[in-house]
């Protein structure tokens, strides 16, 4: 699965080396106070493309953010209903040991591979 993922980022790489290298134009952009400034047509591509994504990451980390506010009274509310219950806080296995070097949690029924 590793192999087909790099091989599509490697391809998509490709091709947008090849329409940058077909579209290698300069571009006029005429700014405030007549200023004119000339810019490669890829690069100008990359530059919007990165200005538009910015609004995108920003709400999500924005989401994100919140929703881990919310959930943290919860987890907090959990931590303190088990603590005075008197029951121990659930905690993950202890990896053991395994012949060929590999680490399986306790809780597996395949601790020890088969001969």
């Amino acid at each position: 699965m590793q192999f087909l993922k790099t091989l599509f980022w490697v391809v998509l790489a490709v091709i947008a080396v090849l329409f940058a290298k077909a579209n290698w134009l300069n571009v006029e952009l005429r700014l405030w106070g007549g200023l004119v400034a000339d810019v490669k047509l890829p690069v100008l591509m990359l530059g919007f493309l990165l200005l538009g994504l910015l609004p995108t990451m920003l709400f999500y980390r924005a989401r994100i953010w919140a929703l881990r506010r919310r959930l943290e009274p919860h987890e907090r509310n959990a931590a303190m209903t088990a603590a005075s219950i008197g029951a121990p806080a659930p905690s993950p296995a202890a990896p053991v040991a395994v012949d060929n070097g590999e680490q399986r949690l306790a809780t597996d029924s395949k601790v020890w591979p088969t001969p």
